[in-house]
């Protein structure tokens, strides 16, 4: 752990709290290589996801973060920036020309100091705790690198900071973490070329049905982006995507 500031907030600042606040445990942690790189692609149910999983791997992760982060005025924003800046954190414009580019680079940073990469395949939180469709970024970063995949599902962290909540409550958080799977074995095994289009929607979407298996949370065959922008407009969610009521 070669950064002062993770450190810092993972044993000192604010790991003891969250252990005690919301008893995170683990399941699968010898899945996770104990050197090397490789991507950890994880479900997406809160902002404290990049707080609860980190504190739980005895290794570093790079996230990538939201360049909003970064540039937010005001005191929280400089708070903000400070952070994330502070424990090693890539700012990435989802909203601009050239971000898939920009992830890839930051990833390939991270391979070449033979660290991990953390990634949210979703792209965006999930806006009522079922899993959402891939985007391929993650995809196209480990078949273009070979780079393996070790997927991790989040479990309860939604209960513990619901979107749009400052407040932290005290309810329990779990992570499972799946075996590693090998992109290019994987697209190989299922008569497909590592460079082609195809292999990159289907090595997607088999992470997202790991994650669904790991979590026991509902699939949705929707980006969650387009449902949070369709709710925001007062549209309810699109079709294909509502939730189903017992």
């Amino acid at each position: 752990m070669h950064n002062k500031w993770y450190w810092t907030f993972k044993y000192i600042l604010v790991g003891p709290f969250l252990r005690a606040w919301n008893r995170p445990e683990i399941e699968g942690l010898e899945n996770i290589p104990a050197k090397g790189s490789a991507i950890l692609a994880s479900s997406h149910q809160s902002v404290m996801d990049s707080f609860f999983f980190p504190l739980m791997c005895p290794r570093q992760i790079t996230f990538p973060a939201k360049s909003e982060y970064f540039t937010t005025p005001g005191a929280v924003g400089r708070f903000q920036s400070w952070f994330f800046t502070s424990v090693g954190q890539v700012p990435i414009n989802r909203n601009e020309a050239g971000a898939a580019e920009a992830m890839s680079k930051a990833a390939q940073e991270v391979f070449d100091r033979g660290d991990l990469f953390g990634i949210y395949p979703e792209g965006t939180r999930s806006p009522d705790g079922r899993i959402y469709r891939g985007r391929t970024g993650m995809a196209r970063i480990a078949l273009s690198t070979g780079e393996k995949i070790v997927p991790v599902g989040m479990i309860g962290s939604r209960d513990a900071n619901p979107i749009g909540s400052w407040l932290l409550r005290p309810r329990k958080v779990r992570m499972r973490v799946g075996e590693a799977i090998d992109p290019i074995a994987f697209v190989k095994a299922q008569g497909l070329e590592p460079d082609s289009q195809e292999a990159v929607r289907v090595l997607t979407d088999h992470v997202m049905s790991v994650l669904v298996e790991l979590t026991g949370y509902d699939y949705v065959d929707v980006y969650a982006s387009e449902v949070k922008k369709s709710l925001e407009a007062g549209k309810g969610y699109p079709r294909g995507a509502e939730p189903r009521f017992s």
